[in-house]
């Protein structure tokens, strides 16, 4: 029976596990590298080896009816767009009022997880841990792994020539704090993510020039959506993904191409992805656009060359006296306390049942926490993750024979390879993934059921937003306030931006807001109808 539970790192996905075991009474001991919880989100004004790092102007791209723990509502007064400062509080509120602290060893670093030689019949690990200069090792019945994927940056220097020679300062988004410094000075940034696009636009303010360096184009949406509405609020929605997976391929993508260009032509802006049907995540960035507009910012393609002070674009055009290069590019995913074998175990790639479990361990004891990316919010997707690990390792749950495991990863790799063009990505349907997890435990909401009983939940639940809250409706950590926060969850996100009375808050029509998608689908497929 396991009971002692070793989870490694304090951020969201750690608080979630630490949370996730007492609810099923196991005994969590979670160790955590940094003086504080909030993983990723805790600022630091210099970069931790081994930590997460962000830089001071970071916000959240998703709302926080969206992100928030799916039965720990953010306050009503919280912007509906959080500062990393004001997500950190309320990281922070969360695990005071679930009393997680005390299970939580600050300053420790985990060193190794190793198997126990009788691990075939126990699944126990030995986990080694250093504080203070000293070392020591224990006994657990299972691990959870939840140091996130944000700590390893990857600095692709060798697909660039030339960039050794290069004279100015050179360094990846990881190192990027804040602006000041760069006042008046000549700024290429590669990468055209969150990060690059963030980054470039803040330095265009006082820099002198700023180029951003894009290999293949990304689209770049608002956080802002139809009549000011929170665009997840707006877009993340059972029908929206139920009419996106059943529509014939060509008419899905014309459809995806026309609500990504909705607010400007990407094309025109030197933005367009070269793959623009794929389902990447989109950049979140209001300001970009118009500082393009403005010319404080210009995007170019993929850097040929670097010489010692210029650097040559593929379309023959150079950027001269540059002063610094700032690589975002994203970050690579690393355990290195851990045998590379237990989660690579194909060809060297990450081979994980639902992005959870490596399949090949003669018991399932442990388990990655937050190795997953969607358009969703981290913090729904690593509680639900706890919630179905955690039963299996009670053994409430089972999982698959290994053969069929192995068969469900290479069938989500075609899948991947459709949707997002990596079979290896960490990139997920986020409805469907939440879906597929709930069904494990018992906690998929019952539509059909909901329109019986309850019809007023129901249109919320399948046409309005699909926030946390559904998956705390129904099965084990099944929450009584979660049909109250589904049905006051406008009255949260409108709060904060009806300061000034001019007539009372405007919640969107659920039925407008799914109608206008039915039509242009029905007027869609018959003219697709009339084309073959």
């Amino acid at each position: 029976m396991v009971k002692r539970v070793a989870i490694i790192g304090a951020g969201v996905s750690g608080l979630a596990a630490i949370r996730c075991c007492l609810e099923e009474q196991l005994e969590p001991t979670c160790f955590e590298k940094g003086k504080d919880v909030g993983g990723l989100w805790k600022f630091s004004d210099h970069p931790e080896e081994g930590r997460a790092s962000i830089y001071r102007s970071v916000f959240t791209n998703s709302s926080k009816e969206m992100t928030c723990f799916p039965d720990f509502p953010c306050p009503d007064d919280y912007p509906n767009f959080m500062h990393n400062s004001k997500l950190q509080e309320y990281i922070t509120m969360f695990a005071k009022e679930k009393n997680l602290l005390r299970y939580i060893q600050f300053k420790t670093i985990v060193s190794s997880v190793n198997k126990r030689p009788d691990f075939s019949t126990t699944g126990q690990w030995d986990v080694t841990t250093e504080k203070d200069g000293k070392t020591e090792s224990a006994i657990f019945d299972a691990v959870l792994i939840c140091s996130g994927h944000h700590v390893y940056p990857n600095l692709p220097k060798e697909s660039f020539p030339g960039i050794n020679l290069f004279k100015g300062k050179c360094f990846h988004s990881r190192d990027y704090k804040e602006p000041g410094i760069f006042k008046g000075k000549r700024v290429l940034v590669i990468g055209l993510g969150n990060s690059g696009c963030d980054i470039a636009t803040e330095l265009s303010h006082i820099a002198g020039k700023v180029i951003i360096s894009s290999r293949s184009g990304s689209w770049v949406i608002s956080r802002v959506s139809d009549d000011g509405y929170p665009w997840d609020m707006m877009s993340i929605s059972r029908f929206e993904t139920l009419l996106k997976n059943a529509l014939p391929t060509a008419i899905s993508d014309w459809w995806y191409t026309k609500q990504m260009n909705a607010r400007f032509k990407h094309e025109n802006y030197g933005l367009m992805p070269l793959h623009g049907t794929l389902r990447k995540e989109p950049v979140f960035n209001d300001e970009l656009p118009a500082r393009i507009l403005c010319g404080t910012v210009s995007v170019k393609p993929n850097v040929k060359e670097f010489t010692e002070t210029s650097a040559i674009f593929e379309d023959g055009t150079m950027f001269e006296a540059i002063d610094c290069v700032i690589f975002a590019t994203g970050y690579t995913y690393a355990y290195p306390f851990l045998d590379d074998s237990i989660i690579k175990s194909r060809d060297n790639e990450v081979t994980l049942f639902k992005g959870i479990f490596p399949p090949p361990l003669e018991k399932p004891t442990l388990a990655v926490i937050g190795l997953v990316q969607s358009l969703g919010a981290a913090i729904p997707i690593a509680d639900l993750q706890a919630r179905w690990a955690v039963q299996v390792l009670k053994g409430t749950c089972t999982l698959p024979s290994v053969k069929d495991m192995m068969n469900d990863i290479d069938q989500k790799m075609g899948k991947k390879l459709k949707w997002f063009g990596k079979s290896d990505t960490i990139q997920t349907d986020y409805i469907v993934y939440m879906d597929e997890l709930a069904s494990f435990i018992g906690a998929k909401p019952n539509i059909l059921w909901l329109f019986l009983t309850d019809p007023k939940l129901a249109l919320e639940v399948y046409f309005g937003p699909c926030s946390p809250y559904q998956f705390r409706l129904v099965g084990p950590g099944k929450w009584p306030g979660a049909r109250h926060a589904i049905l006051t969850q406008w009255d949260r996100s409108l709060k904060p931006t009806t300061t000034r009375a001019v007539g009372n808050p405007v919640k969107p029509c659920l039925f407008y807001s799914w109608f206008r998608p039915v039509a242009i689908s029905v007027v869609s497929v018959a003219i697709f109808l009339l084309l073959i």
